[in-house]
């Protein structure tokens, strides 16, 4: 059961990698503090956004997957 966790987590953490160096760069870095807010009003389009939801739902997997890992081991 320990193993299929770990496996799992694997799979998971690879993906989320994956989704994420597929992502758009938004290019703003800290320049959003000084006024420059194109990247809070920039609106999701296509792939943007079924990357971005990959993200959220890889990223809550993963968590729930360390949590249950934990409280296995």
């Amino acid at each position: 059961m320990t193993t299929a966790f770990m496996v799992a987590e694997l799979i998971v953490a690879i993906l989320l990698l994956v989704v994420f160096s597929l992502q758009r760069s938004k290019g703003e870095g800290l320049g959003s503090i000084g006024g420059s807010a194109q990247m809070f009003f920039d609106q999701s389009k296509g792939l943007d956004r079924v990357l971005e939801q990959a993200m959220t739902v890889l990223g809550i997997l993963f968590m729930v997957l360390a949590v249950g890992l934990a409280l296995i081991a």
